[in-house]
């Protein structure tokens, strides 16, 4: 065991429960005066190089549908994605694993939805906008690190908030061409988010990427609906599925 050998390993060789063996190496450990440091390949800790196309998409599924637990024994963040949509629980589990490459993803159905978890204390590193409390009530800025990545990954993050706060629809209209009336339907996007300053920064995003928007009726709705602003937001965006 103090040769490194997982307690898996140990487990199996012997034919005896994992968790004794984990306690054995508790014990050992105090023996001789050790305290434990989990394993991490957290970028912001070891200057590991960071997938940032992923994290800009993952930072887009955090502001929208995300949750950090951070607390003794238990740290883990929580993507919550709608159990019919298989392509979104893939994408944000595959962003999970590609920004922390060693931390163990599982999927936790519940009631309409599934929960996508990730377990490592270090997602508060690459978070820091968890905090007490909901997004909507407190300030929600991004670090200079974090502009950065979005800057250069713009439609990275746009694609996370839409796919966790947004959804795309069809539209209908009629006109009357030629004395007969037609039916013309069109695409729109709508993002809605309660926090202030999530909403801006998606609205600054799409002003950067040329994409126009507009606020409806409900205070919280931005839309996306002028053709060529719609047409780029399918390119690099889509729909959920």
């Amino acid at each position: 065991m103090r040769q490194g050998v997982p307690n898996r390993v140990v487990a199996e060789r012997l034919n005896i429960p994992r968790g004794t063996v984990g306690w054995w190496r508790s014990e050992d450990r105090k023996v001789r005066g050790e305290v434990h440091q989990p394993p991490t390949d957290c970028p912001r800790c070891t200057g590991r190089t960071l997938d940032e196309e992923a994290y800009a998409y993952l930072l887009g599924l955090y502001l929208g549908d995300g949750h950090i637990v951070s607390k003794r024994k238990q740290h883990h963040l929580s993507i919550y994605c709608n159990a019919t949509q298989g392509g979104l629980i893939a994408a944000a589990a595959d962003a999970q694993r590609r920004v922390m490459p060693l931390t163990s993803v599982a999927l936790r159905p519940k009631p309409g939805c599934v929960e996508v978890q990730s377990f490592t204390r270090h997602w508060v590193c690459m978070f820091p906008q968890h905090g007490p409390g909901k997004k909507h009530d407190r300030p929600i800025t991004l670090a200079p690190w974090q502009r950065t990545i979005v800057d250069v990954h713009p439609w990275k993050l746009v694609r996370g908030l839409i796919h966790s706060d947004g959804c795309r629809i069809t539209n209908w209209t009629t006109r009357v061409v030629g004395g007969e009336q037609k039916r013309y339907e069109y695409p729109r996007y709508v993002f809605t988010n309660k926090s202030d300053d999530i909403r801006a920064l998606y609205t600054d995003t799409l002003d950067r990427l040329g994409v126009e928007c507009t606020r409806d009726g409900v205070p919280f709705n931005i839309s996306v609906a002028e053709k060529a602003s719609a047409a780029l937001m399918d390119l690099h965006v889509g729909p959920k599925y």
